[in-house]
Formats: C-alpha cells, structure tokens, sequence
C-alpha cells in the first residue's frame, strides 16, 4: 500500500512540476512521509520514477484491454475500441499527459528511461499489429501500418489533451476510423487484384 502512495504521490508531482521537481523531499511531501521511506521502497528516487512510469503504462494498457474485451469478438470492432480508447477517460486526461511530458522529458537524459520507453512504445505497437493482422492486414505490412496509426493516435491524443476546444473525442475517433478504413479497404483491393491477376508482381501486395 505504501509503494501505491509514494508512485501516486510521484505521478502527482511529475503533473504539477515536471522532472526537474521529482526530487525525495518534494515526493515525501506531497505522500505526506519520512523522506528516508523512499529510499527503504525503492533504493532512490530514480527507481521510485522507473515504477511510476510502468504503473501509468499498466494504466493505460488495462484502459485499452478493457475497452477491447467489450467490443466483442469482431476484429474490426476490437481494432476500433483499441484505437478510439486514447481519446476517452482514463486516457484522456490532462493529468496524465502532464506526466507522460514528464517522462518523454527524460527519455533524451536517461538510458533507463530511454530503455523503458523502447520497451513500451513497442508493446503498444505489437499489440496494435496483431489486431490489425487479425482484420486481414498482412504480416509484410503490419509493422509500418502499426507505426502510422500510432503516430495518428499519439497527436489527436495529444492535441484533444491540449485543445479539447478545437476537437472532440467523436471528431478524433471518427478521424482514426478513417484511417483504419484505408488500411483495411487498401489491402482488400490489393488483394483481390492478386486473385484476379495470379502472375501480378508482388510489390502490389
């Protein structure tokens, strides 16, 4: 219980004043403990960081299980619910993309961060490739598939975080839909162009 306070108390402090102000006394202080607690938890701040990062992924990751889980068994509908969820709470969140600023800040100046990000960023992605294969995509064309429309998702993420104003989260789904559609359609018409022409070369594909 005392380890989920002190990464809720570091996630909180990240939002409110970015790396630079993650330091022990000003974590302890917003946890309301000892300063030396963080060091008996976690060996350092350093650490304490590292587990808050992880935490906020697991946070994210069950947002988009769940909402895959309840779209049903339909393909397109899970890669739909997987895609769409960035823009709805618990994802959407101001409070959460001051975090993930936090720790993006970090990715240039710490290798472990760096490291973690690596890790992150491609699990998301092999996640988002295997629905896509699911819907038909092929496997030649699910890594570059997977790193577009991630990069769709992580800007209107970002920009309905930062301007929910200008659009709103139907507009930003609606948005990534049409891109799945392209995705989709383009490798069905591919497709049945190599069944009518069974001699095409196979950069159609």
């Amino acid at each position: 219980m005392r380890r989920h306070s002190l990464i809720a108390a570091c996630a909180r402090v990240l939002a409110r004043d970015g790396a630079a102000g993650a330091s022990v006394r000003l974590i302890a202080r917003e946890a309301q403990i000892s300063p030396g607690l963080i060091a008996h938890y976690f060996g350092g701040v350093d650490a304490l960081i590292e587990a808050t990062y992880a935490q906020i992924d697991q946070t994210v990751n069950a947002a988009l299980t769940a909402a895959v889980t309840a779209a049903g068994p339909d393909p397109r509908a899970r890669l739909d619910a997987f895609v769409t969820a960035s823009f709805a709470p618990p994802i959407a969140d101001g409070a959460l993309l001051a975090t993930w600023i936090a720790f993006w800040s970090m990715v240039g100046a710490r290798a472990d961060i760096a490291r973690q990000h690596d890790r992150q960023y491609a699990a998301y992605r092999a996640r988002l490739a295997d629905l896509l294969g699911a819907c038909g995509l092929p496997a030649p064309r699910q890594r570059l598939a997977a790193i577009g429309l991630a990069a769709l998702v992580d800007g209107l993420w970002l920009e309905l975080s930062l301007s929910p104003g200008c659009f709103g989260a139907a507009e930003a789904s609606q948005i990534a839909r049409a891109q799945i559609d392209r995705l989709i359609d383009c490798n069905a018409a591919a497709a049945g162009y190599l069944d009518d022409n069974p001699l095409s070369p196979p950069e159609i594909a």
